[in-house]
């Protein structure tokens, strides 16, 4: 009890900091690989599937292109949303408030001389049109109006807290109705900076002077930047956002900037310092984009001042960094280069969400041993992977056969329970008896494996578990013939072969592990595969269906395995149009050359006398190419089926269990046909 109460005194609550969210649903590895086995198996590299299926999303999240969408609609907004006027408009404001209260006041002096009034109108009549020029001009001008002269000097002051904004975010807000000694502290802070800036290029500066630095200044810099390059980082990156702002004005725009910017604060000691300050973090950060620019503005844009202005541009290059970031098209590219905070910042809390959910996503396939990169550094799909697409394949398989059979998906044994000598992973539903050798085997295996002992005892878990096969059956050596000649590629058939092969693979390498399976596909020439290679293979455009080497191969494999029941399955959508010549090259011919058929019938007479039970799986409608197949298949007494593409799996599947049943007699053999020597197996 008290072991209980001291857990629970240890747990603790707090606010939710943003790590994974405890209530979103687990990632489906499952799903995320189906999706990437379908795209390696239509030619992808396994690299690119991966990045396929982050782009898209998997399920109903957000993928990389969804966010690379949000992304740039928001890039569309700030541009169209902003002008670039706004310090100037101000300007103009305050300009035209203060002639207007002097006028006012030159009119209601009445002990005013009036040439002197009538000297100061004109004065004020000549004024230039260009803001920068009447502000210059008015320097000298003896004002009459309170009010007039007090908006002509917040004139200097804006101008002295917008070009300190561009450089310290907050300035703006920070020193307005700022006194004497405000702008005095700004001085000495710039100064100060300056020469710690300087000693960095000097390659003198040192931690003690950023730190004397900071308790002079810091309350200037509520980022509370703990390195001198940090403090760096962040200022080069909002100064080059100012020298864009700058550069996307229009000359005139820029021009008035300058002239203004000269009576900041009433002196030119200001600009002076920020050129010195601009010219000190180009030197230090040269990589910082300084000379870029944008086309801002449209119907309905809001003007923004220089300091507010330069945080629209910072935000417009943070997007374009999450672009890049997005695009995962560099090299090295991770998902965990994405920048989760500035994700937050630019589109929101839910963005940042689904990119933390397609990190985990990436990470856990990464992790769980789905994928991984092999000696030339490729990305490669594991067997434990293929073991996985595979059963995915079969239970799509057995559903199918099982709606056309009226069967549930079930496991059943042999007509007479014989056991078979084979073992296999117990799964829920099993009723075969445990093999209780493997499975304590599996268990001290196990416990060793972990750093245990044996000799303190071993403890069984599921995973140990194994039963013995009961299905009645003998050994079998099945050949599947699959075409890969550019017309399955071009008719949409490639994907469902490779589907068909790795279900097939799939079923004989878990369940009937005493079977000797052979992949053969055949284009102008064919050659055995092992199933990664084959589940990998690209389309291939060449032109040509070599039937005759793929029999050949198909019968080496027979005879290689006297002592099994050969079982022959044949995918093809096209006549036999390439042949092997005595001397190994290729012959080929469009029609088909009366001597490619004979060399073919030859072989498939070689498959019947060493008793091999034929399927052809016809893919397509060509009239040409049923009655030919139909003739073969009558010729060795086989069977022909021409299913739907989506059904070719279920179909071939279905034939390798029957395939022993007693040889076929004519070629309209139905599903139900297919189950004699296999039993009632349908599912995994």
């Amino acid at each position: 009890m008290a072991d209980i109460w001291s857990q629970r005194r240890a747990t603790r609550y707090g606010r939710y900091d943003g790590g994974p969210d405890p209530l979103a649903p687990p990632v489906d590895l499952a799903e995320a690989l189906d999706e990437i086995g379908e795209d390696v198996m239509a030619g992808y590299s396994p690299e690119r599937a991966l990045r396929e299926l982050l782009r898209r999303g998997a399920g109903d999240r957000e993928g990389l292109d969804d966010l690379a969408r949000r992304v740039a609609e928001r890039r569309r907004q700030l541009l169209a949303e902003h002008d670039l006027d706004g310090t100037l408009q101000e300007i103009r404001e305050l300009l035209d408030t203060a002639v207007l209260e002097e006028r006012k006041q030159l009119a209601r002096d009445v002990a005013m001389d009036d040439g002197d009034r009538a000297l100061r109108e004109m004065q004020l009549d000549s004024l230039p049109p260009n803001p920068a020029a009447a502000v210059s001009e008015l320097g000298s001008y003896d004002w009459q109006s309170t009010q007039a002269r007090e908006a002509y000097e917040q004139i200097k002051d804006l101008l002295g807290r917008e070009l300190l904004d561009q450089r310290f975010q907050g300035m703006k807000q920070a020193l307005e109705n700022a006194t004497d000694e405000d702008r005095a502290a700004i001085d000495a802070m710039l100064s100060d900076l300056n020469e710690l800036l300087e000693k960095r290029e000097r390659g003198e500066d040192t931690q003690q002077d950023f730190e004397e630095f900071m308790a002079a200044h810091g309350q200037h810099f509520p980022e509370q930047p703990e390195t001198l390059d940090e403090l760096l980082d962040a200022m080069a990156a909002r100064a080059a956002a100012a020298q864009r702002m700058l550069a996307s004005m229009s000359p005139e725009q820029r021009q008035q900037l300058m002239e203004l910017s000269a009576q900041a604060f009433g002196s030119p000691q200001l600009m002076e310092s920020l050129a010195r300050l601009d010219s000190h973090l180009q030197a230090l950060r040269p990589g910082e984009d300084w000379s870029g620019s944008e086309q801002m503005g449209g119907e309905g844009a809001q003007g923004v001042g220089l300091g507010d202005g330069t945080g629209v541009f910072q935000d417009l290059a943070e997007l374009d960094a999450l672009s890049e970031q997005l695009s995962q098209s560099y090299g090295g590219a991770r998902m965990d280069d994405l920048d989760l905070d500035a994700l937050a910042r630019q589109l929101g809390g839910d963005a940042s969400v689904s990119a933390r959910e397609l990190q985990q996503l990436e990470r856990a396939l990464r992790d769980s041993g789905t994928l991984q990169r092999g000696s030339d550094g490729a990305l490669r799909l594991t067997p434990k992977a293929m073991r996985q697409l595979g059963r995915s394949l079969l239970r799509d398989v057995a559903q199918r056969m099982s709606g056309r059979q009226g069967q549930r998906d079930m496991d059943r044994a042999g007509a007479a329970g014989e056991r078979s000598g084979a073992t296999r992973a117990w799964a829920y539903g099993d009723t075969e008896p445990w093999d209780v050798t493997r499975t304590v085997t599996n268990a001290i295996t196990r416990t060793v494996g972990e750093g245990g002992s044996p000799a303190t005892g071993v403890r069984l878990q599921v995973d140990d578990v194994e039963v013995q096969e009961t299905e009645a059956r003998t050994q079998a050596a099945v050949a599947l013939l699959v075409d890969t000649s550019f017309s399955m590629a071009m008719d949409g058939r490639w994907v469902p072969m490779k589907r068909t092969a790795l279900a097939l693979h799939t079923l004989i390498r878990s369940r009937f592990r005493g079977d000797a399976l052979q992949l053969v596909g055949f284009g102008r020439h064919a050659e055995v595969m092992e199933i990664e290679q084959l589940t990998a293979l690209d389309a291939r455009w060449e032109k040509g269906t070599n039937l005759h080497h793929a029999l050949l191969l198909a019968n080496r494999h027979f005879r290689k395995h006297p002592n099994a029941q050969p079982v022959l399955l044949i995918v093809t959508d096209g006549e036999p149009t390439s042949h092997l010549e005595a001397g190994g090259e290729v012959f080929f011919s469009y029609p088909p050359h009366p001597l490619t058929v004979a060399h073919a019938v030859r072989e498939l007479d070689t498959s019947m006398r060493l008793g091999a039970q034929t399927t052809f799986f016809r893919l397509g409608e060509d009239p040409g190419l049923a009655r030919f197949i139909e003739q073969m298949a009558r010729r060795v007494d086989g069977r022909v089926v021409a299913p739907e593409l989506d059904d070719l799996g279920a179909a071939v599947v279905g034939s390798y269990l029957g395939g022993r049943g007693g040889r076929g007699t004519g070629t309209g053999a139905s599903m139900g046909d297919w189950f004699g020597g296999r039993g009632f197996w349908v599912g995994d």
